[in-house]
């Protein structure tokens, strides 16, 4: 009896303890899930099934995180399962949308890691499986793509004309 009884606590202890991590963390990872899926974060329903999913493995995996940092487990489970949706919804052709929208699968994951995440580029290349060069060249391109589309593209927008003084058209003043 008292077996049973030490085995329930351990297991309502860990489920408290769950509890509190994803209480803490659920909403930074909603909104990392919501720039991956290009979804608004007040109405973001393929991002929230990836939190959950995401959360759900992170608990399955709770007792052999004690050394480890759960954010880190829940967000690279997170990372995982947005780059195999990702596949999938190219094939269907569903345009993302939201501020990460001129951005590629492979463009999102890596500018949500390193800058609203802040993961190292090394770290980033190990955890998509790409090498650190690849993962530099993606998220500078990324970086320009945003810049160009939050700038109105300056490349490509017209300049002022040059104002012409009264002076040198035709010596005519007014």
């Amino acid at each position: 009896m008292r077996e049973r009884r030490t085995a329930t606590d351990r297991r309502r202890a860990r489920e408290r303890e769950f509890e509190t991590f994803a209480a803490g963390a659920a909403g930074r990872l909603l909104h990392a899930a919501a720039l991956l899926t290009g979804e608004p974060p007040e109405a973001a329903p393929r991002a929230e099934r990836l939190l959950i999913a995401a959360l759900a493995r992170t608990y399955a995996d709770w007792d052999r995180l004690r050394d480890d940092d759960p954010y880190d487990h829940t967000r690279q489970e997170l990372t995982l399962r947005y780059a195999g949706t990702a596949w999938h919804s190219r094939l269907r052709r569903r345009a993302p949308a939201g501020v990460l929208a001129g951005l590629g699968p492979q463009e999102r994951m890596v500018l949500v890691l390193r800058l609203y995440e802040g993961v190292a580029e090394e770290q980033t290349a190990a955890l998509i499986g790409l090498p650190v060069e690849r993962v530099h060249t993606l998220c500078a391109r990324a970086i320009r793509t945003m810049r160009g589309k939050g700038n109105g593209n300056r490349k490509t927008a017209p300049r002022p004309a040059p104002r012409i003084s009264d002076s040198r058209v035709g010596g005519a003043r007014t």
